[in-house]
C-alpha cells in the first residue's frame, strides 16, 4: 500500500529505489505517527470530519497500535511503503471505511514532519539524562581523585602540574556547553508543524492549537510554509548539536587511550573492560574507548552531510528530505548506547599514583619556579629569564607543592561551582 496510489502501474525499479530504507527506519518513529495520528482524529471529530462512533472505534484501535510498536519484534512488512501506509491500511482494515478518512486534512509530509519532531524531543530528553549522568560520574571521580596530581600537557610535552581532579571535572563543565545546545534544540523541534500538510495548509477548518495541546508541543510552526522548510532545519540543528557533544566525548576517549598507554601510565581499567590481542598475550587493549572515537568522529560528521542535502533547495517539499532520517536517527541511537558505554566504563576507572620525581617530570613546577622568584621581588621577564638559564645549563632543581589558589585551579577546583552551573541548564532532571 502507498498513500500516493492513484491506480497507476509503477516499476517496482522504481518503487524500491525511492522507498529505500523507510521500513526499517521508521520503526523508530512508528509509536510518534500513532501518537500524531491519535490527536489528528480528535481534531477531525472536533470539527465534525468523524463522527462519535467513529471516534470511539478509531480510538482503543490506535491504542492496541501502538502498545504494537514497542514490541521489540515490531517490523513493517514489504507490501507497505512506511510506518503511515501501515497504519492507515491496518485501520482499514480492522475499521473499513472509518480506516480511510484517518488521513484527512493530512498529508504524509506532514506526518513525517510530526512523527519526527516528537521522536527528537523525548530522545533528546533521554540524551540530556544521559549525558547529566555521566556529568555525576566525572564529578564523582574528581572529587575522589582531587588530590592526586597529574602532569599537564602542551603540544603533547610536560608543561605544568594538574591533577586528575582537573582532569575529570574539566569534561564534567565542557558537557554543560553540551546541554545548552541541547536544550536549545529541544527549543527548535518542541513546534507542531501538524496541519501544514504538503506545506501549504488545507482548506479544512483544522484546529492546529488542539493539536498542539493534544501532542504535548510548547508551540508550533504557525507559517505552513515554515512547518515544511522546518524539515532539514531540525536535522542540521541536531546534528551540529550531537557533534558537539560527541567531540567532547571523543577528546575525552583520546586522553583515555593515551594514559592508559605504557608510556604514560595514568590509569587503567579492569581486565574485564578491556580486550586482548590474538598473538600478544600482554595486551590490554582499550577497544571501548577506541570505538567511542570512532563512532563520536562519525557522528560528527553528520553536521556536514545534513548541510549538504539541504543546502540549495528551495522552499516546498523534495524527496531529497527522506535522506535525512536515516543517518540522524542513528546518530541518535549511537550516542545514547556511547553516553552509555562511557558512563559505565569511566566508573570502573583505576587511577594510577605518578611518581613527579622521574626524571621526565623535572620541569614541571618551572612556572611555580617563575612566580616564587616574582612574589620574592623579582619582575616576571627577569625571574623567566633566570630560570629558563637553569633549565638550559642542567641547574634547575624544582620545588613541589606550591598552592595554586584561584578559583578553577588545582587546590581550588570549583566542583560547588560546576554542579550549580549544570543545575542551573538541566533543571528538569534531578542533579544532586
Amino acid at each position: 500500500m502507498k498513500l500516493w496510489d492513484k491506480g497507476a502501474n509503477i516499476d517496482n525499479k522504481i518503487i524500491n529505489f525511492t522507498v529505500g530504507n523507510d521500513r526499517e527506519i521508521d520503526t523508530h518513529i512508528a509509536k510518534y505517527d500513532v501518537q500524531a495520528t491519535r490527536a489528528h482524529i480528535k481534531m477531525l471529530h472536533k470539527i465534525g470530519i468523524l463522527t462519535d462512533k467513529e471516534l470511539k472505534s478509531l480510538l482503543p484501535q490506535l491504542d492496541i497500535l501502538e502498545a504494537h510498536t514497542q514490541n521489540p519484534d515490531f517490523f513493517i512488512e514489504e507490501e507497505y511503503e512506511d510506518i503511515h501506509s501501515k497504519l492507515e491500511s491496518e485501520l482499514t482494515l480492522i475499521l473499513g471505511e472509518t480506516g480511510k478518512k484517518v488521513h484527512t486534512a493530512r498529508s504524509r509530509n506532514d506526518q513525517v514532519l510530526v512523527a519526527l519532531h516528537l521522536y527528537y524531543k523525548e530522545q533528546l530528553q533521554q540524551i540530556k539524562a544521559r549525558t547529566v549522568s555521566l556529568f555525576e560520574t566525572l564529578m564523582h571521580l574528581g572529587e575522589t581523585h582531587k588530590n592526586k596530581l597529574l602532569p599537564g600537557y602542551t603540544h603533547l610535552q610536560v608543561a605544568m602540574p594538574s591533577s586528575f581532579g582537573l582532569w575529570f571535572t574539566a569534561y564534567a563543565e565542557l558537557l554543560i556547553d553540551d546541554v545548552i545546545l541541547i536544550n536549545a534544540t529541544q527549543d527548535i523541534v518542541d513546534q507542531n508543524p501538524l496541519g501544514s500538510a504538503a506545506g501549504y495548509g488545507s482548506s479544512f477548518p483544522i484546529d492546529r492549537e488542539m493539536t498542539t495541546k493534544e501532542l504535548g508541543f510548547a508551540t508550533m510552526k504557525y507559517n505552513v510554509v515554515a512547518a515544511q522548510m522546518a524539515r532539514g532545519k531540525s536535522e542540521r540543528t541536531l546534528a551540529s548539536t550531537l557533534g558537539s557533544l560527541a567531540n567532547t566525548l571523543s577528546r575525552f576517549a583520546m586522553d583515555v587511550c593515551l594514559y592508559m598507554s605504557q608510556n604514560f601510565g595514568f590509569v587503567s581499567f579492569p581486565e574485564q573492560l578491556t580486550t586482548g590481542s590474538s598473538i600478544m598475550p600482554h595486551k590490554k587493549n582499550p577497544d571501548v574507548f577506541e570505538l567511542i572515537r570512532g563512532k563520536c568522529n562519525k557522528i560528527q560528521a553528520l553536521s556536514t552531510e545534513m548541510i549538504m542535502i539541504t543546502n540549495n533547495l528551495p522552499s516546498g517539499y523534495h524527496r531529497d528530505y527522506q535522506l535525512l532520517k536515516e543517518n540522524t536517527i542513528n546518530a541518535v541511537e549511537t550516542i545514547k548506547d556511547i553516553l552509555e558505554i562511557f558512563d559505565y566504563a569511566i566508573g570502573q576507572v583505576q587511577v594510577k599514583e605518578i611518581d613527579l620525581q622521574d626524571e621526565k617530570y623535572k620541569y614541571l613546577f618551572t612556572v611555580d619556579s617563575i612566580n616564587d622568584l616574582v612574589v620574592e621581588g623579582k619582575s616576571f621577564r627577569e625571574a623567566y629569564q633566570q630560570i629558563g638559564s637553569q633549565v638550559q645549563d642542567g641547574t634547575y632543581k624544582p620545588e613541589a607543592g606550591k598552592n595554586h589558589t584561584h578559583i578553577g585551579s588545582i587546590h581550588n577546583p570549583g566542583f560547588a561551582e560546576i554542579k550549580a552551573k549544570m543545575r542551573k541548564v538541566s533543571t528538569a532532571l534531578d542533579i544532586k
